[in-house]
């Protein structure tokens, strides 16, 4: 089936709007080709995928998703539940799954939870399940006080920590989740750091959790003291606050921060107070917003790749829909990239070259 629109040939008389047999004609393949490529289907050869693709641009031709839908008994879209979409982080990985989902030819439907309703997740889940989707996207989860069991006949990709959550078709990611925390403090171990505090997000965060555990290894890994974090909302407000905790602990010389805007305001505080970044305070964040290379002093922070962890997961997770499986699918995991600025360098009295 085709679009509705109609198309303009070369001597500017409008045409009807191209079919698939139109594809299958210019393209000189079968009308069932041309169905299994629109639908995305496997075992296509890739000249043939790449002919039938060029015709229908050519020709501007859009199936119609409704008559696929039937067809293929599938809708093509993908629910996705995510949290604290606000922020730089879940807000960039929304993204990336949205354009990850529409390379694929699947369509993305939102829904956005809370973090003071214990059943927003499953509430969540049966509004996806009610449009129809073809499999679900669990991003930046919380721990809601019970277990999550979803018993779904679509499978759902986990990304980022949820060891609540029961399900029988699921992809998850995750299996180095603390990696970032460990990676951060590491760096700061090895610059000879020796009291290394912590600002953490808030505490029913999986991902904050994951963080305080990484630089909560690091630390106990080398024998180095393990004081209480301090406890943040992941705003520049709520890192501000931190920091000006921080400022009055003569002993600490270096500062894990679970995200950059925090760490923004806590290097603010610290300069109020006297103390400087990164000649008296060393500090380090996470996610590599943006600002953080335009920050004074520029922030030493550890990335994420949230395109790869995207395009790989709702990779998996198409080929699940298309393929069922009975095994539970990982994604793959490496250590996080860390970004070094200006904000992290030796405790003080201890530069560079010394022993």
């Amino acid at each position: 089936m085709a679009g509705t629109q109609g198309r303009e040939g070369r001597d500017g008389v409008s045409r009807p709007p191209a079919t698939s047999t139109d594809v299958a004609r210019l393209a000189g393949v079968s009308q069932k080709t041309v169905s299994r490529v629109m639908n995305n289907e496997p075992y296509v050869r890739e000249e043939l995928r790449e002919r039938v693709l060029r015709a229908a641009q050519q020709l501007g031709y859009r199936p119609n998703g409704a008559a696929r839908s039937l067809t293929s008994g599938r809708s093509r879209r993908l629910g996705v539940i995510s949290l604290g979409a606000r922020l730089y982080g879940p807000m960039t990985m929304l993204v990336a799954i949205e354009r990850s989902a529409r390379r694929l030819g699947y369509s993305v439907s939102v829904a956005h939870t809370t973090e003071d309703d214990e059943h927003s997740i499953a509430e969540a889940i049966d509004s996806l399940l009610e449009q129809g989707v073809d499999g679900i996207v669990l991003s930046e989860a919380i721990d809601e006080g019970s277990p999550v069991k979803v018993w779904l006949d679509v499978p759902i990709l986990t990304i980022g920590r949820f060891p609540g959550l029961v399900a029988a078709r699921r992809i998850r990611s995750a299996e180095k989740s603390d990696r970032s925390g460990y990676v951060a403090t590491r760096h700061l171990i090895d610059l000879g750091h020796t009291e290394i505090r912590h600002v953490s997000g808030p505490g029913q965060w999986w991902a904050s959790r994951d963080r305080a555990d990484g630089w909560r290894s690091a630390l106990t890994e080398v024998g180095l003291p393990v004081a209480e974090p301090v406890a943040g909302d992941w705003s520049c407000a709520s890192g501000y606050e931190a920091g000006l905790r921080l400022a009055d602990d003569e002993a600490m010389t270096a500062v894990f921060v679970a995200n950059d805007d925090m760490a923004i305001g806590l290097v603010r505080a610290l300069h109020e107070r006297g103390r400087r970044v990164p000649d008296e305070v060393s500090v380090v964040g996470m996610d590599d917003i943006p600002a953080a290379r335009f920050q004074q002093p520029a922030l030493t922070t550890v990335a994420q790749d949230f395109d790869s962890v995207a395009t790989e997961g709702i990779g998996f997770l198409v080929d699940e829909i298309t393929n069922p499986g009975s095994t539970e699918r990982v994604l793959h995991e490496v250590d996080p990239p860390l970004v070094v600025r200006e904000s992290s360098g030796p405790p003080p009295g201890r530069g560079l070259g010394s022993a």
